[in-house]
């Protein structure tokens, strides 16, 4: 769908272009501080470099505002245009006339109003003898107010056959995945896919403009080095020093992970992680590796992110949005993220995202470090920067600001020299006591534009000259969302670390990973910690023994149960392996083992896992690498994170002979062949569980027909959500184990946890009850919101 949409806007752009002709661009929005600001610039510069190269132009500001005043202050706004520095002021000033008197002010607030615009251009067009190539129409107006004006354009103001239109829509662009679907089909309704561009300013900043060109203009020096054997890791920064006062109502709603690192900064992880095309000129091909690079970011976890909020900010909330006094915001202004991809060449490869405001400084880049495994014998004074393989190895798009103070590209003299159109980028000189990175300018080539250019003006061009591959289309667009939703939906509660703003910020904000993990490197003071003194922290709890279903019980809260879990696991597999040389551990699927999961993938290096043999204790009936599939869950959070030798793990084999858990292929006993066959006794060392709200454990269901009683080891079982078929340790297996843990977490099986509490041994009610193994230890783990409520 992609590919067809863009050709056919290709061959729209191709029509336009060989016929040229008058393009008229409506301004919606024209008295606006965007527009004010950039925008009405940016069609001024538009005008300066695409007059006398065969298209006329008009333009039109339009607002909700009576005429007469939206006249007065559109000419205010247009008071402040410029030109280039090396124009001349006689030329400049003959050009910003004519500019002037192409432009004209219009109220937009009806159909009819619309209608008139509309026979207004075609009049003109026929009166100066012209032929009408297009319009475009620029949303420089808030999201709520794109569907009527939608409507409005594309019922009364399409121009006529032969000519083309262009909506230009500014972010945000949705709250989540839902919204943004949900606006994108409302905009479908009017406006074909190729008539749509959707702004992201950053990707007309100069040095994020250069990446694909830079890739592509070096490929020989880069093809062996843009991958996960030579990449240490990737970091892509906006740092703001302002505050949000004057736009809180905006970052109540949005916070700083939708307002910069969701667009801005995914847009760029797109630009350095996709696989580049063979015609990086192809709209088609680029937006496509766009997308598909989207669809191999590994799914975001909670650990995955840092949050912070400066200090003033809630009280900024207060006063702007009249919050009561005891009002505490929980919107971060800070946000770190960690993120992998999920394919060959950047395995294991961090890409961090960071932004925020009130920092230390105003800077944005993208800085690519390279592994660097060489070791100098002399000091580092007698290092040459051309020569020396000691000196950090690191490519920078320095998108501005900071100590540099305008855009640059910069390549460490130990990597390559780099390749750069001649015509549009120059080499910087060398200004001696600036460093960058720790490191002096000199040990860089570096590069600046010739001309700085503001992002929209070098968007605008882009829009009249159909460049697609600048702009998000609607399968990109809900590809990130996709991406963003779960971890925004996951800290919506948390509480973000406050920090002072600036340069008091100090080490505060600092944070490290571990694994998948990001935290902050050092702990939060107990002063800037909110909320009333009486609230109970986790650190306020140690780890609570006592019986359950008389039986032990372990309860804390989830970071230290999940320790406390994953230390006695470990614990058994290294005395299991001293005494009998190998370790077989049943696991359970579903979404409470994740952070089990990845707390033994980082978190214990000790573990005997050449040693240990892995099994399911239940699967879904879809194939294994299906996202539903238990071993899918097990792969992405424990198996590719540990040495683990491959005949060791013992998926179930739910998928025979291209079907799903068929009863006449037997893969319930083939499993329960392979555990007689392994396993001594079929007694596993240690099976993990958990409680379902229903009281079902593994895939045994109340009222289940099998697996509850009898000889069979591993049944096919129905389960009441989907997906209903099911394949699964029986009760009686798991109850031979030499150990079984339970794990039960969150406040929603609170309820259940005190049902089960005062039933009996009623497996066929609820299946949880019939759980103890016969000659072996069962060991309940749940943390305090399961047990206390």
């Amino acid at each position: 769908m992609l590919t067809v949409a863009v050709c056919m806007a290709l061959l729209g752009c191709l029509q336009a272009q060989a016929l040229q002709g008058h393009v008229s661009i409506i301004l919606l929005g024209a008295t606006g501080d965007l527009a004010k600001k950039y925008l009405w610039q940016g069609l001024f510069q538009l005008y300066l470099d695409e007059a006398g190269k065969g298209y006329s132009f008009s333009f039109h500001g339009a607002a909700l505002t009576p005429p007469q005043q939206g006249q007065e202050l559109m000419a205010k706004a247009l008071e402040s245009l410029s030109c280039p520095k090396d124009m001349a002021p006689g030329h400049c000033g003959k050009l910003k006339e004519q500019f002037l008197q192409l432009s004209q002010y219009r109220q937009l607030k009806t159909d009819e109003h619309y209608q008139t615009l509309s026979k207004d251009i075609e009049a003109q067009v026929q009166r100066e003898g012209l032929r009408e190539a297009g319009r475009i129409f620029y949303f420089s107006v808030p999201p709520f107010a794109y569907a009527d004006i939608a409507r409005s354009i594309n019922s009364s103001c399409r121009p006529g056959p032969g000519a083309w239109l262009r909506v230009v829509l500014e972010k945000p662009f949705g709250h989540d995945h839902r919204s943004a679907q949900q606006l994108a089909t409302e905009l479908g309704s009017f406006f074909q896919e190729e008539e749509m561009y959707r702004v992201d300013h950053y990707l007309g900043k100069q040095a994020v403009a250069q990446i694909l060109p830079f890739r592509d203009q070096n490929r020989k020096a880069l093809d062996g080095l843009w991958n996960r054997h030579h990449v240490e890791r990737v970091e892509i920064i906006m740092k703001e020093t302002v505050d949000a006062g004057g736009r809180t109502s905006f970052y109540e709603e949005y916070g700083v992970i939708r307002d910069v690192l969701q667009n801005h900064l995914t847009e760029i992880l797109t630009l350095v992680a996709m696989e580049l095309p063979h015609n990086t000129s192809s709209s088609a091909a680029v937006l496509e590796h766009k997308l598909q690079a989207l669809r191999v970011i590994q799914g975001l976890q909670k650990g995955n992110a840092v949050l912070g909020q400066y200090r003033a900010y809630s009280g900024q909330v207060r006063q702007e949005l009249q919050k009561p006094e005891g009002f505490l915001s929980l919107t971060p202004t800070f946000a770190g993220v960690l993120v992998h991809m999920d394919n060959l060449r950047w395995e294991g490869v961090p890409f961090i995202l960071m932004s925020g405001k009130a920092l230390d400084e105003r800077v944005g880049y993208v800085r690519i470090l390279f592994k660097n495994q060489a070791y100098c014998v002399q000091s580092e004074s007698h290092w040459a920067s051309e020569q020396s393989r000691c000196l950090p190895r690191q490519i920078i798009f320095y998108i501005g600001h900071g100590e540099l103070d305008h855009p640059a590209i910069l390549v460490s003299r130990n990597l390559f020299r780099p390749s750069l159109p001649a015509q549009g980028w120059k080499e910087v000189e060398d200004q001696p006591g600036l460093r960058l990175f720790g490191r002096p300018l000199s040990d860089f080539y570096a590069y600046s534009p010739v001309r700085e250019r503001d992002a929209y003006s070098i968007l605008l061009p882009r829009i009249l000259h159909c460049q697609k591959e600048s702009f998000i289309t609607t399968e990109n667009l809900l590809a990130s969302w996709v991406f963003w939703t779960p971890l925004l939906d996951s800290v919506a509660h948390e509480v973000p670390r406050l920090y002072p703003g600036g340069t008091e910020n100090g080490h505060l904000l600092d944070f490290e990973f571990n694994g998948g993990h990001l935290s902050f490197s050092q702990e939060q003071p107990e002063q800037l910690v909110p909320g009333p003194e009486s609230v109970p922290r986790p650190s306020d709890f140690q780890v609570l023994r006592a019986r359950y279903r008389e039986s032990p019980l372990i309860s804390a809260w989830p970071e230290e149960l999940i320790s406390k879990l994953a230390s006695d696991i470990e614990a058994t597999a290294v005395q299991t392996v001293r005494l009998f040389g190998r370790f077989h551990l049943a696991l359970s699927g579903g979404s409470s083992p994740i952070a089990l999961f990845q707390q033994l993938a980082t978190g214990h290096y000790a573990f005997p896992w050449a040693h240990t043999h892995l099994w399911l204790v239940d699967e879904r009936c879809v194939p294994l690498s299906d996202p539903e599939s238990n071993f899918q869950g097990l792969q992405a959070h424990l198996l590719q994170h540990i040495r683990v030798p491959y005949y060791n793990i013992h998926p179930m084999p739910v998928h025979l002979h291209q079907r799903l858990c068929a009863e006449e292929d037997h893969g319930a006993q083939t499993y329960a062949n392979e555990i007689s066959a392994l396993v001594a006794n079929s007694s596993f060392d240690l099976v993990l569980l958990g409680m379902g709200t229903d009281g079902h454990t593994a895939s045994l269901f109340p009222q289940s027909p099998t697996g509850l009683d009898g000889e069979q080891l591993v049944v096919l079982t129905e389960s009441p959500f989907r997906p209903h078929h099911r394949m699964s340790l029986s009760l009686p297996l798991i109850n031979r184990a030499k150990k079984v843990a339970v794990l039960v977490m969150g406040r929603t099986k609170r309820e259940i946890t005190m049902l089960v509490s005062r039933v009996g041994h009623e497996p066929k009610k609820w299946p949880i009850s019939g759980v103890l193994p016969r000659s072996g230890q069962l060991v309940w783990y749940m943390d305090y919101e399961a047990f206390l409520g």
